[in-house]
């Protein structure tokens, strides 16, 4: 008999993932990347790509099961893999169609869907600022005579802060519901919780955390994307109560909501009312906003090569090891640039690692071995980006990455 060949059908609906990609094949498995149009010049990883097969821009999820059981007439894939956000619906409709192992709809939605998160986050026990599902009007009324306002409607399947909109009184629930029409279903409505955001990046193998790593936002993201400003998270001190809750609480996380094996970005909040961390969101993938970066800086830890891994491994009935990593403090500064390519190069502490190269942005990296050290470089940093570079737009309707 033949040998059996490995591949997978990894989908990006944005530019990312080559190191997952990368680590396929240097394991002998052969990837082939299923994108859009406007991607096609991307920096993909051609030379280790089986095929690149290319969807129009604007596409249905039907048009995407139909391209994609044509494509398995020829090669048999073994995996799909959603490498963005928006293209975890799509991939568990795909496992459930044609049978391939991996998460399906209703797992998926617990990454995916934020109500979906929130009510199996509260029934398994986690702190979540109080929510309604937007429904029945009867049900909205009675949520907003009991829980005071502000309250924020967000969208249920959007990523990061994206159309999330602040609610301060009934009467501007209403009008916003009438302009969203048959769409308002699609969205919750939750207590405003003024707090410290943190967010905790994971590994999970056979439903378990075997590694996670502890971040805080700077200014909050929905507060950067709404208002502008300067994006910054370090890395949380290790020895701190930040750390070592966060750490025990995202380790319960991922595994209640079903996740068996993967990577997650979680979100957290600590209330300024009560100190107490809140649970804010998950997401069945690699972090964005250069986190993947962060992380592996801090770490050592390429989260986009580990992932791969994991499913090289499951796929082959192997156990999957995660490597030795180091425990380093990192930080990144990331802005919107008034110029189309920033020059950074006056920032010239010993501890800058990284420069980020993207259009219209400027950022970079510090590490250290010191907490304080890094936190007193992104503060110092963040302050002078704002002055040099920081550009000011309209949040985006929609991701940009």
């Amino acid at each position: 008999m033949a040998h059996q060949i490995d591949r997978f059908l990894c989908i990006a609906s944005y530019e990312k993932g080559q190191d997952f990609m990368r680590q396929c094949a240097e394991m002998g498995v052969k990837p082939t990347l299923l994108t859009v149009e406007k991607l096609r010049d991307a920096a993909w990883p051609r030379e280790v790509l089986e095929d690149v097969h290319l969807m129009p821009d604007e596409y249905t999820e039907t048009d995407l099961i139909r391209t994609v059981c044509w494509m398995a007439r020829g090669r048999q894939f073994d995996r799909v893999l959603a490498l963005d956000e928006f293209d975890l619906d799509a991939a568990a409709k795909i496992r459930e169609h044609t049978r391939i192992p991996g998460m399906g709809v209703t797992s998926t939605a617990y990454y995916r869907d934020k109500l979906a998160m929130r009510t199996g986050a509260s029934e398994s026990g986690f702190l979540v600022p109080p929510f309604c599902r937007v429904l029945n009007y009867d049900e909205l009324r009675g949520y907003m005579k009991q829980v005071h306002g502000p309250w924020l409607l967000k969208p249920r399947a959007e990523a990061s802060a994206l159309g999330i909109r602040k609610i301060y009184e009934p009467e501007q629930l209403w009008r916003t519901l009438d302009e969203l029409g048959e769409t308002q279903t699609s969205y919750l409505l939750e207590q405003f919780v003024p707090g410290d955001i943190f967010h905790v990046d994971s590994i999970i193998s056979e439903h378990k955390v075997v590694f996670s790593a502890v971040h805080q936002y700077g200014k909050p993201p929905m507060q950067v994307m709404h208002e502008g400003g300067v994006f910054t998270t370090r890395t949380v001190n290790r020895q701190s109560r930040e750390w070592a809750e966060l750490t025990a609480l995202n380790g319960r996380l991922a595994p209640d909501l079903g996740m068996a094996r993967g990577v997650t970005h979680a979100e957290y909040i600590r209330a300024h009312d009560d100190g107490r961390f809140y649970f804010l969101e998950i997401a069945a993938r690699v972090g964005g906003a250069f986190i993947s970066d962060l992380v592996e800086t801090a770490t050592g830890i390429n989260l986009w090569r580990e992932w791969a891994r994991l499913e090289v491994a499951h796929l082959r009935g192997e156990t999957y090891e995660l490597p030795d990593f180091a425990e380093r403090y990192a930080g990144s500064v990331l802005c919107l640039a008034t110029m189309a390519e920033p020059d950074t190069s006056a920032f010239n502490a010993p501890e800058i690692v990284k420069r980020m190269k993207k259009h219209h942005h400027a950022g970079l990296i510090v590490c250290s071995e010191s907490a304080s050290r890094v936190r007193e470089l992104v503060d110092q940093y963040s302050a002078e980006f704002a002055q040099r570079f920081l550009a000011a737009l309209p949040p985006p309707d929609k991701p940009t990455a």
